[in-house]
């Protein structure tokens, strides 16, 4: 099925400009010969790959990345996929994607993956055997295609880079991607932030140069939507009274909140934020993370383990619908008719990919640290629990610096103990460390220092 992908044995002529695959092929399978051998043989990939993949190669060895790696069952899958397409930011852009890409390039016999700004795996267009071929390779909703995870790749690049890029044949990291070439652009918010990437992908036909500029031109359409749809729902605001939303104003747009850290929740509505209760980011929150709806009753168990009673649950959504508008809850069950995006979302992705730094960029602190709800305490320690077991496992020392000098991590033995075994033991900061490893030693007990070490 990878042959059918690939379209075959490829020809030995297809040119992207400057570059004939030819030579770049026997190249890269030279450089693969010289990685096998490890070593002082790195030295010689410098001769063998373009500058942008020797530089990714480079980093995929740092990173520990087995080019013999098979396919696993890991990813995001089934319902959990499937929520978290729904609510990114890329699904309003499909419809825009279909009629630019994947309509024509389907029937062509390349595919088209859309990936979010992780590099996972939101989507996989054609026909069904050349999807089926792609994910025999790993080209499957939900994989995590980061250049941390599977090393060079053309959509790993252009997460790590910013920029169109692409990878042909043996120029993949990863052996089991040798017969696919890749070409993919990025996807840009008007902030300038990369919300995603699409990929033609397939045979030799797509090194050609005209691929790559399809991919791009669609990508800027994209981008253009998104600008154009910001400026409409900035113009559709200026007309209304700060933290006031009509019906019409907010159904049509999409709603952020922040729930993370010690300050006061904020609701984000085309740019407006807006100061929100304790209570009514609570009901918020636990709403968005239950898509499906949340009756009276289930909903008044995650919020006090008292048991409200349903007027005081009828109250509390009357009052936050003056906030947000009387269109954006549904009733019985309650529940949200517009996508909510979350900071918990944004965090929860990152942990997905596998991608560290970017979580602990975006986690500022405990989801509503002041909150007692049960709901809002199990989600709290759910994503407590899972960043600092992916901060242990990381064995990053500017990660696990990071998660130290934080607050939840300043006092985190495991994690100090984890920081030292990244640093030099002939370097002061290793001294530095051993010594705050000390001070916990007599503050917390020795015995509690090595049940935190060990994970206990």
């Amino acid at each position: 099925m990878v042959s059918n992908l690939a379209g075959g044995r490829p020809p030995r002529h297809g040119v992207e400009p400057g570059t004939q695959l030819g030579a770049l092929e026997a190249y890269a399978a030279q450089a693969h010969g010289y990685l096998g051998a490890g070593g002082e043989q790195l030295s010689q990939l410098a001769g063998l790959l373009r500058p942008l993949v020797l530089e990714s190669w480079l980093r995929s060895v740092r990173g520990g990345i087995d080019p013999m790696d098979v396919l696993d069952g890991r990813g995001l899958r089934g319902a959990d996929l499937q929520r978290y397409r729904d609510a990114h930011p890329i699904a309003a852009l499909m419809p825009l994607i279909d009629k630019l890409l994947v309509q024509d390039t389907a029937r062509t016999g390349l595919i088209v993956v859309v990936a979010d700004q992780f590099g996972r795996v939101l989507s996989v267009h054609g026909n069904s055997d050349q999807v089926e071929a792609a994910a025999e390779i790993g080209l499957r909703p939900g994989d995590d295609l980061s250049e941390r995870r599977i090393g060079t790749n053309a959509v790993g690049l252009v997460v790590r880079t910013g920029r169109a890029v692409w990878i042909h044949g043996p120029e993949h990291f990863l052996h089991r991607m040798h017969q696919v070439t890749g070409a993919a652009a990025p996807v840009h918010d008007p902030d300038g932030r990369l919300v995603g990437v699409l990929m033609i992908a397939g045979g030799v036909r797509v090194a050609k140069p005209e691929i790559l500029a399809l991919v791009k031109a669609t990508s800027t359409a994209a981008e253009m939507d998104l600008l154009l749809t910001a400026m409409r729902a900035g113009q559709h605001g200026s007309s209304h009274r700060p933290g006031h939303r009509d019906a019409d104003s907010v159904a049509s747009d999409r709603l952020g909140l922040d729930v993370l850290g010690q300050g006061q929740p904020l609701l984000t509505v085309a740019g407006e934020r807006v100061s929100l209760s304790q209570r009514h980011a609570e009901i918020l929150l636990l709403l968005a993370e239950h898509p499906e709806g949340l009756g009276a009753d289930h909903l008044a168990l995650l919020l006090d383990d008292t048991d409200l009673d349903n007027g005081t649950i009828r109250a509390a959504i009357s009052r936050l619908r003056s906030v947000v508008g009387p269109t954006v809850f549904g009733s019985r069950p309650y529940r949200l008719r517009v996508h909510v995006a979350t900071d918990v979302d944004a965090l929860r992705a990152a942990l997905d990919s596998g991608d560290v730094d970017t979580a602990l960029r975006v986690y500022a602190g405990p989801v509503l640290p002041r909150s007692t709800a049960p709901g809002i305490v199990d989600l709290r320690d759910e994503l407590r629990v899972r960043l600092r077991t992916a901060v242990l496992s990381s064995n990053d020392a500017a990660v696990l610096r990071r998660w130290t000098a934080a607050a939840e991590g300043r006092d985190d033995a495991a994690a100090w103990a984890a920081y030292r075994s990244t640093v030099d033991r002939d370097s002061p900061l290793y001294a530095q460390i051993e010594a705050k490893i000390r001070v916990l030693d007599r503050r917390l007990g020795t015995d509690a220092t090595r049940m935190q070490r060990s994970g206990s």
